[in-house]
């Protein structure tokens, strides 16, 4: 009966090691970019919601009736628990430098010299952002206006 028990404690400490280093695999570059793009796609449901909502230069932040540009970023980021600065300039300081081709769905993309305008990506070449007329919008980044116009991408997710 002492032998039995011990094969059977010893086997269930065996199978408990086994299933928890297991575990451990599991995390890795594929898990982690799988995280950010599930991220990215939260950041871009939240930033929808907002579809037409006007453009105000300047909006206050926090505010839902009308969103500058990084306004609009500041808050739909916030809504995802990542704090991000009031303008497009000190947002363009945050989180780590993408290259155009490598761009993935929530990275921050920029536009002018000095930087004065900030999107952001939802892939297939589109950007959520808001200005002008039509307030929040989707815009495609390879259109010739846009393409021109932009500046560098950063990644805070």
């Amino acid at each position: 009966m002492k032998t039995t028990s011990k094969k059977l404690w010893m086997g269930i400490c065996f199978t408990m090691t086994l299933a928890l280093s297991a575990g451990s695999f599991v995390v890795g570059p594929e898990t982690i970019h799988a995280a950010s793009a599930s991220k990215g796609d939260q950041i871009i449901s939240t930033g929808s919601q907002f579809m037409g909502v006007r453009y105000e230069h300047g909006a206050p932040a926090g505010s839902t009736s009308s969103f500058d540009c990084s306004s609009f970023t500041q808050y739909v980021f916030a809504q995802n628990g990542i704090h991000l600065p009031r303008s497009s300039k000190q947002q363009s300081t945050v989180g780590t430098y993408v290259p155009r081709s490598q761009l993935r769905k929530g990275d921050l993309v920029f536009f002018y010299a000095p930087i004065h305008h900030v999107a952001i990506y939802m892939g297939d070449g589109k950007i959520l952002h808001t200005f002008g007329q039509g307030g929040v919008t989707v815009t495609d980044l390879n259109s010739r206006w846009w393409s021109s116009h932009y500046t560098e991408a950063r990644r805070v997710l």
